[in-house]
């Protein structure tokens, strides 16, 4: 498969490569490619793979505290060695998820009882979506929000299309 410039595609890693070079991409991937790279043979639908593009896919990587990467079980053992600090970003994250929103410092001792109710339930992912329906934010928020704010996006969506 050829590009529009009849070039081979590159592999996904000198790819990112090439995106990490623009320095406001390159703190965040910094972070995020060596988690996905250790996924690498994966391919979209979740077969495996050895090549990409043509060339051997590379797993291995770095994560920002050192931790060497290369491949899926040792993203999962370094995954299981910060099991606190996952289950703290997954909680928040499905919590703005459900809000429809950013959380903020207020929402913190929602996301605490989540985690803490979840962790009785052997961290059961039904437990994480009861625990956030169950929520003080969740329960409070209000409906005129949410409508509000897809009607600001889609009205900004549709004057910011061509033709408008």
């Amino acid at each position: 498969m050829e590009n529009a410039d009849n070039e081979k595609p590159l592999p996904v890693r000198e790819r990112l490569a090439e995106h990490r070079k623009n320095p406001a991409c390159a703190g965040c991937h910094r972070m995020m490619d060596p988690i996905g790279l250790a996924l690498e043979n994966f391919n979209a639908i979740g077969l495996w793979r050895a090549h990409d593009s043509g060339a051997p896919v590379d797993p291995t990587g770095q994560l920002y505290d050192g931790t060497r990467l290369d491949g899926p079980v040792s993203l999962r053992n370094a995954i299981l060695n910060r099991a606190d600090s996952f289950i703290a970003s997954f909680t928040e994250s499905l919590l703005a998820y459900g809000l429809g929103r950013l959380i903020d410092y207020r929402d913190l001792p929602a996301v605490r009882s989540v985690e803490r109710e979840a962790a009785a339930s052997d961290y059961r992912f039904s437990a994480f979506i009861l625990g956030i329906v169950k929520s003080v934010p969740f329960q409070m928020r209000k409906a005129d929000d949410a409508i509000t704010t897809v009607r600001k996006t889609t009205s900004t969506k549709a004057l910011d299309s061509p033709g408008k």
